[in-house]
């Protein structure tokens, strides 16, 4: 015998909405300070990784300003494919941009100089960048939106490249390794290009709203997909 759920209830759905339109809010609002401050410390510091953090984060504005205008329709679902194209246009973009760059760092373009403000910003990024996408990413596979989890996965890349924009200031001032940056974002760029595709395409995994199973082995109702597992999900 098949037990079936319909999903969140309409109640559940207005709050999921407005959940995502406050993150994506709060999204658009850390990226605008965040590409001001790495562009400016970038060119102060004629680095060239920052001042494409800076530009990522001008991506990152893009992909989440695609969002909150699908989700300020009421019926968010009609902009969907819409949303989700600019959402791997920014993708694309991002990796396009960060190739070229990292390819001209490893030939010799410029090498970037100390920056403590570079250095404070990666780690602010992070810390927070990762939970504003896990919240985003909870809350659009519960509605079944695959631009608002395409959105979250553009945050979490955003966490990726600190990881590489503090590596690479932190190896390049400490001894000198100017090509640790380049290779790394090399292959951010690589994630980026592969994220786009899966935008594009809105493959995102349990992006509508779990169906869940009820069997003899599985009394239990979870979802039969093991990526609507919150331990799976916790993992991504």
């Amino acid at each position: 015998m098949t037990a079936l759920s319909l999903g969140p209830t309409p109640a559940r759905r207005d709050t999921l909405r407005r959940r995502i339109r406050l993150l994506v809010a709060a999204t658009i609002t850390y990226n605008v300070i965040e590409a001001v401050v790495a562009v400016t410390a970038g060119t102060l510091a004629s680095s060239a990784a920052l001042v494409g953090f800076g530009l990522d984060s001008v991506v990152e504005v893009a992909s989440a300003t695609a969002v909150a205008w699908q989700f300020s329709a009421t019926d968010h679902q009609a902009r969907e494919k819409t949303a989700l194209r600019i959402i791997a246009i920014s993708f694309f973009a991002l990796a396009a941009y960060v190739t070229v760059d990292a390819v001209r760092t490893l030939l010799g373009a410029g090498e970037p100089e100390h920056s403590t403000p570079g250095l404070i910003l990666a780690a602010l990024s992070l810390v927070i960048m990762p939970l504003l996408s896990y919240a985003q990413r909870r809350a659009g596979r519960e509605l079944g939106s695959a631009s608002a989890v395409a959105d979250s996965r553009q945050t979490l890349l955003c966490t990726y490249l600190s990881s590489v924009l503090l590596a690479g200031l932190a190896l390049n001032s400490a001894f000198g390794w100017s090509w640790a940056d380049p290779v790394a974002a090399l292959v951010i760029a690589a994630v980026a290009v592969k994220e786009g595709r899966e935008a594009w395409r809105g493959d995102t995994c349990c992006t509508v709203p779990a169906i869940p199973l009820s069997t003899p082995s599985t009394s239990s109702g979870e979802c039969a997909d093991p990526c609507c597992s919150p331990a799976e999900d916790d993992r991504r």
